[in-house]
């Protein structure tokens, strides 16, 4: 991938009909999104804690747990958009979905140029006025539309959890934001303890982004309390 080749929008399909997924992947590869897909609703919120997509595509009938816990679920650490699909027809169920958390509600058999309408609002509206902003400091471009991380110009391949992590500390830039803080944001609301998981992925980000990984000049750490990123400049 060139540096100005942005990436692809990754979107999360959690259904449990295999036809459903297929249809999906094909409608919305052929689209320019990359697909991940989950059977279960426990298999979804880990996707979607792991991949970080854009927009998830969830149906309410699942086999393990209801999707409306699923989004409620989802709704306590994310804000991703949330698009059901769902064969529930009823006014009720619509508005349950939407008071729980999602962004659209399209009914099964579903026309699939609709459901990439769709997408596409749902996707505008989630993105802040200032998501199309570029941050800078030192050697470090992010471009926070395309997810484009440069160093130096050159780009830099990260995976979804350290981007996410660089993505929060870059909002925050001189601002010191706390383990409990990050690990809520990156890893969800279940993780708040598990500081080991942070110390792994700063030196990944590290090694990656620092001319000198053992004194690093962007990504700075408060001892005890948190990381910080170095303010724009």
């Amino acid at each position: 991938m060139s540096e100005n080749t942005p990436h692809p929008p990754v979107v999360l399909v959690i259904d449990d009909e295999i036809q459903i997924r297929r249809l999906l992947r094909v409608a919305l590869e052929g689209n320019g999104y990359r697909v991940f897909e989950a059977a279960g609703g426990q298999e979804g919120l880990v996707e979607a804690a792991q991949r970080r997509p854009d927009i998830v595509v969830l149906d309410l009938g699942l086999p393990d747990m209801d999707g409306l816990a699923v989004l409620q679920r989802l709704r306590e650490w994310s804000e991703t958009p949330v698009l059901v699909l769902s064969v529930r027809e009823g006014e009720e169920d619509k508005v349950s979905a939407l008071d729980h958390g999602a962004d659209d509600y399209i009914n099964k058999p579903f026309s699939t140029a609709e459901l990439l309408a769709r997408l596409r609002a749902a996707r505008r509206r989630a993105q802040p006025a200032d998501d199309n902003a570029v941050f800078h400091t030192g050697a470090l471009q992010v471009d926070f539309s395309s997810r484009l991380v440069t160093v130096k110009g050159r780009e830099i391949k990260l995976t979804p959890t350290e981007y996410a992590l660089l993505r929060l500390l870059a909002r925050n830039a001189g601002k010191v934001v706390t383990h409990r803080q990050i690990l809520k944001e990156v890893w969800g609301p279940n993780y708040g303890g598990q500081t080991h998981y942070l110390r792994v992925y700063m030196a990944h980000l590290r090694e990656k982004l620092e001319e000198d990984p053992g004194r690093p000049e962007l990504l700075l750490t408060e001892p005890g309390v948190g990381y910080r990123m170095k303010a724009e400049g």
